[in-house]
C-alpha cells in the first residue's frame, strides 16, 4: 500500500483528494489533515463587512467534500520529518507517508507588526481575511458614521491581492448608499508604489481613486501601530490617523514549514514554479497558497495548478518524468461597487490586458473595464466553488492562459 499525505483541506487540498482519489487505485492510501472542522469560502469574506453576505453562506463542513474512502484526520499539524517521511500530530500521533502534499495556506499575521495586536484589535483596529474579522468589521463599519477609514496592507504576498482595493471600492459605495460618504474620508495606504503597480492596468483604471475621491498612500512600509493615539508609523516616519483602521497583515505559512527547512521567509513553501515540486525533496510538492509561486495567492490560481498538478503526479507515481508546466495563470474579479466590477486575466509572463473573456468578441466578461455583467460573475463563482470547483468536477476554462479575446498591442 502506498501512502498520499495531504496536509491541509483548504481549496487546494480539497481539490487534491479528491481528483487523486478518482484517479488512483485501490493500492493507494490517502490521508488528509487539518485541524479545523469547518471550511470557508474566503472571497466571500469580503461581503460581510457591508451586509452583502451572510456569515452563514460562506462556511461548510469540511468533511461534507471529501470523497469517501479518504482517511480525515482532525488534528493539529506539530512537525514535519522529510528525511523521515513522517508527519507529528499536535496529539503526538505520527503519520508517514510516500508521497507528501503540502497545503496549509497561508494566513494573516497580525503578531508580525509591533503594536498591531493591541487591545483595540476588534475595536477601532479590524480585518477581514478572517471570518471573525469580517463579522467584527460587519458590525464597526455600521456604527461608524464619520472619520477617518484607513486601509492599510502592510506588505505582499497576501491572499487575494486585489481584495484590499475592492474594500476600499465597497466601502465607498457602502458610505454613498448610506449618505454619508461626505462626511466619511477613506484612506489607502500600501506598501506599494501605486493601487494599480502594472503598467496597462494603470492606463486604464489609474484614475478610480481619484473618481471615487479616495486618497493614495503609496511606498508605505508600516514599522509600527499606535494604537493609543489610533495612528500608523512607517519605518520612513510617516504618520497616518485614523479613526478606524482596516489592516490587511503581514501573511505567513505554517510554522511547521520553517521547522522543517522547506520555506522562505514567510514559510511559503520553496518550489519549483512550473510543477510545484518541492526544491528539496522529490516526493513533496506544495500546492495553493502554501507554495511560494510569484502569482497571485487565489482561489483560481489552485484550480488552474491542479490541472497541471494532476497530470503531473500521475507520471510521477509510474516513474515517467514530469512533462506538464503551469504558467502561473490567474484571473480574478475586483468589486467596483453599486453592482459593478473588474475582471483581470494574466499569466507569470503576461500583464493584464483588455479584451473579452473567455471567448474572443463574446466573452460574457470583459477585461479591465467596470460591467455589471462582471460583477454577476463574481457573486455566481460562489456557487461554482461549492458545487464544482472543491468536489474536484471540471470546469469548461482552461488552465493555461489564452492570449485569443486580448488586445496585444497593450502589452
Amino acid at each position: 500500500m502506498r501512502r498520499l499525505l495531504i496536509l491541509g483541506a483548504g481549496t487546494a487540498g480539497t481539490m487534491a483528494a479528491n481528483k487523486l482519489h478518482e484517479k488512483l487505485d485501490d493500492d493507494w492510501d490517502i490521508t488528509i489533515v487539518d485541524q479545523q472542522t469547518e471550511h470557508y469560502y474566503q472571497p466571500g469574506f469580503l461581503f460581510i463587512p457591508f451586509g452583502a453576505y451572510e456569515p452563514s453562506e460562506v462556511v461548510r463542513k469540511e468533511a461534507d467534500f471529501l470523497p469517501r474512502g479518504v482517511n480525515y484526520v482532525n488534528e493539529e499539524i506539530d512537525e514535519l520529518l522529510p528525511e523521515e517521511n513522517k508527519v507529528i500530530l499536535g496529539s503526538g500521533d505520527v503519520l508517514t507517508y510516500d508521497y507528501l502534499i503540502i497545503a496549509t495556506g497561508t494566513r494573516p499575521t497580525p503578531s508580525e507588526t509591533p503594536g498591531l495586536e493591541s487591545d483595540e484589535y476588534g475595536k477601532t483596529v479590524h480585518d477581514f481575511y478572517t471570518f471573525d474579522g469580517a463579522v467584527a468589521l460587519r458590525d464597526a463599519l455600521a456604527d461608524l458614521d464619520g472619520g477617518r477609514l484607513v486601509i492599510n496592507l502592510v506588505e505582499m504576498p497576501i491572499k487575494c491581492p486585489v481584495a484590499p482595493l475592492e474594500f476600499a471600492f465597497l466601502a465607498d459605495a457602502f458610505f454613498t448608499e448610506r449618505g454619508i460618504r461626505d462626511k466619511v474620508e477613506i484612506k489607502y495606504v500600501t506598501s506599494l508604489d501605486g493601487a494599480f503597480t502594472k503598467p496597462v492596468a494603470a492606463k486604464h483604471l489609474g484614475t478610480m481613486f481619484e473618481d471615487r475621491g479616495i486618497e493614495l498612500e503609496p511606498d508605505f512600509y508600516l514599522e509600527r501601530v499606535d494604537s493609543d493615539d489610533k495612528k500608523i508609523v512607517s519605518y520612513d516616519e510617516r504618520e497616518v490617523e485614523y479613526d478606524l483602521l482596516v489592516t490587511i497583515p503581514l501573511n505567513m505559512g505554517a510554522a511547521f514549514v520553517a521547522k522543517a527547512g522547506l520555506g522562505d521567509e514567510l514559510n511559503h513553501v520553496n518550489v519549483d514554479h512550473g510543477n510545484f515540486q518541492s526544491t528539496k525533496y522529490e516526493n513533496i510538492f506544495a500546492l495553493g497558497d502554501a507554495a511560494n509561486l510569484p502569482t497571485s495567492k487565489a482561489g483560481s490560481v489552485a484550480h488552474f495548478a491542479m490541472e497541471t498538478f494532476v497530470p503531473n503526479f500521475l507520471r510521477l507515481i509510474q516513474g515517467l518524468p514530469m512533462t506538464h508546466e503551469f504558467d502561473g495563470h490567474s484571473n480574478c474579479y475586483i468589486e467596483t461597487g453599486h453592482g459593478k466590477a473588474l475582471l483581470i486575466d494574466f499569466n507569470y509572463t503576461t500583464e493584464p490586458l483588455p479584451g473579452m473573456y473567455p471567448m474572443p468578441g463574446i466573452g460574457p466578461f470583459s477585461l479591465l473595464k467596470e460591467t455589471e455583467m462582471n460583477h454577476w460573475g463574481k457573486l455566481m463563482f460562489k456557487w461554482m466553488y461549492w458545487n464544482l470547483l472543491l468536489p474536484g468536477k471540471d470546469i469548461p476554462v482552461p488552465a493555461h492562459m489564452m492570449m485569443a479575446g486580448k488586445e496585444r498591442g497593450e502589452s
